[in-house]
Order: C-alpha cells, then structure tokens, then sequence
C-alpha cells in the first residue's frame, strides 16, 4: 500500500498492529482522524500516552488501577475473606457488571498451558497464595473459563493451598466449557457466582 505521506504510512502501520485491525480498516481510521479538529486527536493521544505511562496494576490483587492499590482493595465495604481467581483484568470487568460479587478479586495473567509456554511461574500464583497465608481468607472462588488449561489452572492452585484452612469453589456450570467469561451475559454469570459448588464436587463430576 503506497502512501503519498511518509508520516500517514507510519500511522498506518502502527494502528494495524492492534488487534484484528488490518491495513486498509488501520487507514480508515487514519484519514478518520485527520479529518477531525486537531485538538481531538491531541485528546486522544495524551489519553494513550497517560495509558501507558500512569496506569499500574494494583499491588494486592493485580488488577489496572491509577493507583499502587484499586479502588476494588481499598474499598473497606468489600468483603475481605472471599477472593475470586480469574484470568484477566476483562473477566473482572465481566464480574463487576452482575453485581452480584461483593468480595475480592486475584488477576492470574493467563492460564497454564505448557502449549503455549506458560507454566505456573509466568502466573500470579504465588502471591495468591501468600495473601491466603497472610490475611483472613475464608474462600476461594475459582471463575477461570471451563477449558482444559483453566481447569489445569484451577486443580495446580488447588494443591497449592491444600494444607491451609481456605475454602475453594468454582463457579457452576450455568458458564458453557469452553466458554470465556468475558462473553457470558450478566445474568448467567451472575448466577454462576450464586450458585457456586465445592471444587472438590467439580473434580468428582469431571
């Protein structure tokens, strides 16, 4: 693709690099924003400059937050002893928007799979496990999606807190296997916090 602009062809080739954006749908959006007042897009330049440069990931919990501890942590309203295991800051979001979930949250970063290269070190496993040791948890709710690697994920952590005296569960089926949380509608998942069953059922019935 030949452009008559050095400087369009850069942006061009930076917007196509995220995410099922390719060349010509990058370019779209390219003479988009040239086409818009200038301040517009110095609004959204700053916006992305700020994005990478103040947005951190919460120190307890590993959610993004603008401060060393989220708003999720800090807020004294949550209930402290529950913490629910997921994937990602997006199964987060998904779980916020039931408003069913009052507890905390731990952020894994992904989920085992040899495949891929992730073992348990490339996860957020261990500090899982020292907040369990290290604050009064009552309960673990394991809401990783229903695939091979997630339940690979759910049984090694598992193991990992066997000795302690926390409670873990996982989400109930309401969720289909395979499926990701993040495209769960609200009132399903919701239901699956609800009604939420011992892990150990969850290992009987697989």
């Amino acid at each position: 693709m030949d452009f008559s602009s050095k400087l369009v062809g850069q942006a061009v080739d930076e917007v196509s690099r995220l995410p099922g954006i390719g060349k010509r749908t990058a370019l779209r959006l390219v003479l988009h924003l040239l086409k818009q007042p200038q301040d517009q897009t110095v609004r959204l330049a700053d916006a992305l400059i700020k994005l990478r440069t103040q947005v951190n990931f919460c120190d307890t919990c590993h959610n993004i937050s603008d401060a060393p501890r989220c708003e999720i942590c800090a807020d004294r309203n949550r209930d402290r002893q529950l913490i629910c295991v997921v994937e990602d800051i997006r199964d987060v979001m998904a779980i916020e928007s039931t408003g069913q979930y009052r507890g905390l949250y731990h952020v894994l970063g992904g989920k085992i799979s040899p495949m891929d290269g992730i073992g348990p070190g490339e996860l957020t496993i261990q500090s899982l496990v020292q907040r369990v040791e290290e604050d009064e948890v009552n309960e673990i709710i394991f809401a990783l999606s229903s695939t091979m690697e997630g339940d690979t994920t759910n049984f090694y952590i598992y193991k990992q807190l066997e000795g302690t005296p926390v409670k873990t569960s996982t989400i109930s089926r309401g969720i289909s296997v395979g499926d990701e949380l993040e495209y769960a509608d609200e009132v399903t998942l919701g239901r699956s916090i609800l009604h939420r069953i011992p892990f150990e059922n969850s290992l009987k019935s697989s």
